[in-house]
């Protein structure tokens, strides 16, 4: 169904108006900010931004193929495609791939040379392949139902897809006519037995993400049975909701698969015990070897070495908590035996990537701001930056160097290229927004202060866009959630200070203790400490931000937050209650101790708060902003996703019934199809018309 324009859906909304007189207590919607200057990069802007990413070498190191999603705000609606360009040839433009009218996407070399890739024109999403990037496409599986993520064995001559079956089912037929049956069911009522009842934005369907392998003939297409190699394991690989094909991996002779995954049975809501698991061959018998049984925590991300003798991957230490460091591990394939190495770096390494000759791992981490990419020496454990400031979201490497895509604040992701040991600047390599030259960017920098317990704490401040010297401009106080994550330089799609700058509002953002990015015991430190350390911080730094940025104007500010970032509103109302103009709760934590029992990832709130609701109720108390409503006076206006399974809807409407029945002057708005995040175009313009709306009605412009 096409969405009405915005224009026809007021229309509408007056004519209801008209009809119900009830409906007339609905104020009307507070009119958004304008932008600074005529050329002011907008939340407009943004929306309808091409977002790049995915970058994938071919084997001979010449092409690299790549993602590019658009964005049509009209049709609310998104499409992705793939672009290719010729490394070899400096001059030459990216160009878009043909495989890409009917949809196409995670791309993906094999080592022969041929490209695979994701497309649902068959029907149901399927492998394809092509040989060269002009030829025409195989269909290298014929399944049943949609391949969620994929694999090709080293050697070319199988395929392991990840397909949602059901566990029970003797095999994929059975599971497909057992989804069909339960369709066509006239009961409505599910019944459960165990939890997960609902994760993130789904509902528990009974399906769990298994693995099956199929051979691949020399017609590139794949033939025989599919053979269910995880059969008779009880989880999801790759894990719900964000798992991909890092998960899973050949072993090098491929001859059976190594994945990770976490056993399910009564235990998996306040679980982190994700191993890594190798089937016995690919015959699909129901027995598997663990391969991390000694480690109780996170064990993920596994990859082969090129001489296939060592497997390394990504250990966390501390059962039950999701933030923790992710240690870089070495294990032996021939003995088992396992190494950590760069146990001194004090970064929490992502996916990683062997050098051709085995001597060097690469990987990404947060680090004081940035993400940058890392070289990790596999023989000695040091640890060297090969990228600077902005955010490193993927890499690939080519004979020579790295095309990597990256962010910052003012940029939007592109890719880039830099040599393995030159300190040369990297080379652009494209331009997925080629206006956004023309537009105006509020200029930004890095600042630092003595935060809680006299450590350094460190923030980011924003200009406006058409900054002028010697006015003071309204404030946007940025609040991240997680809260074990960071407001760094890179772009954002949902939660853009660029946009606010664009508007005419200076910005001003912190990294509280508990950001990521800063060592272990930065993050850990907010850990049964959500409402002191970490406001303390927001204190100090909103006082340092103000003594340091002249053009700041203190009392012309706003505080907006989501997650934990919409928990610390609703605990700046109650414990920092005239500081600020107005606040902005999105997705916002109100009853902590409500959380311990209504929330679907319980490992998170029984670390947070130290235990569960009936042996720590202390935890759950002791920063509840619930607790503290009496002290609220704010204006606020209060989002909220019907589809956010990890901060259910109920602290969204708690927060709102105590904002109304206190008399304060507040707006709530509820997204029924959205999850923790607003996804959809037409809603995010909503969301942005609403925020800035709220903002405009409370701050006066810049004097």
């Amino acid at each position: 169904m096409r969405h009405r324009s915005l224009l026809s859906a007021a229309c509408a909304a007056v004519a209801l108006m008209s009809a119900a007189p009830a409906l007339a207590q609905v104020p009307p919607a507070p009119v958004p900010a304008a932008p600074a200057t005529p050329d002011a990069f907008t939340y407009q802007d943004m929306i309808s931004a091409n977002r790049l990413g995915d970058p994938q070498v071919s084997p001979d190191g010449r092409y690299v193929v790549y993602s590019v999603t658009t964005t049509d705000v009209q049709a609310n609606s998104r499409a992705g495609s793939l672009w290719i360009l010729d490394l070899n040839a400096p001059d030459a433009a990216p160009r878009r791939l043909a495989i890409s009218d009917q949809g196409a996407n995670t791309a993906r070399w094999g080592g022969d040379g041929n490209l695979y890739f994701l497309s649902g024109k068959s029907g149901a999403s399927q492998v394809w392949r092509v040989a060269s990037p002009t030829s025409a496409p195989v269909q290298v599986t014929n399944l049943p139902t949609d391949v969620n993520a994929y694999r090709i064995s080293p050697s070319g001559d199988k395929v392991a897809v990840s397909l949602a079956v059901y566990p029970n089912a003797a095999d994929l037929n059975a599971s497909v006519q057992q989804g069909k049956a339960i369709a066509e069911q006239k009961t409505t009522g599910q019944v459960y037995d165990r939890m997960f009842v609902r994760h993130w934005d789904t509902w528990n369907d009974h399906t769990q993400n298994h693995l099956f392998v199929q051979s691949i003939g020399r017609d590139g297409k794949a033939t025989g049975t599919p053979v269910w190699i995880t059969k008779g394991f009880d989880g999801d690989t790759p894990s719900k909701p964000f798992g991909d094909e890092s998960e899973f991996v050949f072993t090098p002779a491929g001859d059976a698969v190594v994945f990770s995954a976490r056993l399910a049975g009564q235990t998996e809501p306040w679980s982190t015990n994700f191993d890594l698991w190798k089937t016995n061959g690919l015959s699909g018998d129901g027995t598997f070897t663990n391969l991390t049984d000694g480690n109780d925590a996170w064990d993920t991300g596994p990859v082969f070495s090129p001489d296939g003798r060592t497997l390394a991957y990504r250990a966390m230490a501390r059962p039950g908590f999701e933030a923790d460091r992710y240690q870089i591990v070495l294990m032996d394939v021939e003995t088992g035996q396992k190494r950590e190495i760069a146990s001194n770096w004090d970064r929490s390494a992502d996916t990683l990537q062997w050098s051709r000759d085995g001597q060097t791992l690469y990987t990404t981490a947060g680090d004081v701001g940035s993400t940058k990419l890392f070289s990790v020496d596999t023989r000695n454990g040091v640890v060297t930056p090969i990228t600077g400031a902005g955010h490193v979201s993927a890499f690939q490497q080519t004979p020579s160097g790295f095309v990597f895509a990256q962010d910052s604040l003012r940029e939007p992701g592109d890719l880039y290229f830099k040599t393995y040991l030159g300190r040369e600047m990297p080379r652009r390599l494209t331009q997925s927004n080629p206006a956004f030259a023309a537009k105006q960017f509020g200029e930004y920098e890095q600042f630092s202060f003595a935060g809680w317990n006299n450590e350094t704490v460190h923030g980011y401040v924003i200009k406006p866009a058409g900054y002028v010297e010697g006015r003071k401009y309204p404030v946007a106080f940025l609040i991240h959630g997680g809260p074990q994550g960071s407001f760094g330089d890179g772009w954002s799609y949902r939660w853009n200070p660029e946009t606010y700058a664009g508007a005419g509002y200076a910005v001003v953002m912190i990294d509280f203790h508990g950001s990521t990015g800063y060592g272990q015991a930065f993050t850990d430190s907010i850990s049964q400490h959500w409402g002191d350390r970490p406001l303390e911080d927001l204190q100090k730094g909103w006082a340092a931000a103000q003594a340091k940025y002249s053009f700041l104007d203190g009392d012309n500010a706003c505080a907006l937050g989501a997650s934990y970032g919409g928990y610390m509103i609703n605990w700046i109302a109650g414990n920092w209650s005239n500081e600020f103009k107005c606040l902005v709760n999105h997705d916002g934590v109100f009853d902590t101790f409500g959380m311990g029992y209504s929330t679907e990832e319980l490992w998170f709130t029984e670390w947070e708060y130290g235990g569960t609701p009936w042996d720590k109720p202390e935890g759950y108390q002791k920063f509840n902003p619930a607790n503290h409503v009496d002290n609220w006076k704010t204006p606020m206006l209060v989002v909220q996703g019907d589809r956010d399974f990890r901060i259910p809807t109920a602290q969204g409407l708690s927060t709102f019934t105590a904002l109304q029945r206190r008399g304060i002057d507040s707006r709530l708005i509820v997204f029924p199809n959205e999850n923790h995040w607003v996804l959809k175009p037409a809603n995010s313009l909503q969301w942005h018309n609403e925020v800035f709306g709220w903002l405009n009605k409370y701050l006066t412009p810049a004097q």
